[in-house]
């Protein structure tokens, strides 16, 4: 992607990679939930600070609460207590609209499952995220089509989902993600429902497009391959982040 290209994203992705300061930061973020009469605590306390083009990976016992951390790290749940900072703005105190505009402008999300548009082709679904922000349909078009081919589905264009295979499916979620430059991509699970050699190409991909455009990488995984190729690891666990052991 050129510079030009990188300069039309808005202040959001461009502001982040200009900045000086962590492409992410979270400060005291708790997090609980009412069962009952009972309340559980998930998230205690956690501090964490990303770097630009830093790839860190979350790992952690099921239920130990990092899809809710993946979720309020990209403004998609509230803390009950905390800040959390994307591009140096507490996405938290921000309109939903704003808050909407950061996310499309700044941050790419993966997830287990791809969640793609059923009735929509790769090419369509890849493009949705400029079109959101009312970009011109051929300059989108042409974007998603240069991603799409960089992660090998530059024959697969005009496929709908059901007409993709698994690894063909989180490819185009990839691309996705990564189709607005965001200087941050927060991934839950993406290789939980590919088998081992699926999950290799596709973890070969991200940190190839990782290393391409300086994006950030925060990834939630219980694949220790994953996690092994990342910067940095830590452990969610009695609701706070720390150095996990043996690792």
């Amino acid at each position: 992607m050129s510079d030009g290209d990188a300069a039309e994203l808005g202040a959001g992705g461009a502001g982040l990679r200009a900045g000086s300061g962590p492409v992410l930061s979270a400060r005291g973020v708790c997090r609980s939930f009412r069962e009952g009469s009972t309340t559980l605590e998930v998230l205690v306390e956690v501090q964490l600070s990303v770097a630009r083009g830093e790839r860190l990976a979350i790992i952690g016992a099921s239920g130990s609460g990092k899809t809710t951390l993946l979720q309020i790290l990209g403004g998609l749940d509230q803390p009950d207590a905390g800040v959390v900072e994307v591009a140096g703005r507490n996405i938290h105190a921000l309109s939903e609209n704003e808050r909407s505009t950061l996310r499309n402008c700044s941050i790419g999300f993966v997830y287990q499952f791809h969640h793609l548009l059923p009735e929509f082709s790769a090419l369509e679904n890849v493009a949705m995220p400029l079109l959101v922000r009312r970009e011109r349909t051929a300059a989108a078009a042409a974007r998603a089509r240069d991603l799409l081919t960089r992660v090998g589905l530059g024959e697969r264009l005009n496929h709908r989902p059901h007409q993709l295979s698994g690894g063909e499916r989180q490819r185009t979620a990839v691309a996705r993600a990564l189709v607005t430059s965001p200087a941050l991509v927060l991934a839950d699970e993406p290789t939980g429902n590919l088998d081992g050699r699926n999950a290799e190409q596709l973890l070969a991909l991200m940190l190839q497009l990782n290393r391409e455009f300086g994006t950030s990488l925060v990834v939630v995984t219980h694949d220790s391959r994953l996690a092994a190729r990342m910067d940095r690891v830590l452990e969610l666990s009695g609701g706070g982040l720390r150095q996990p052991q043996g690792l």
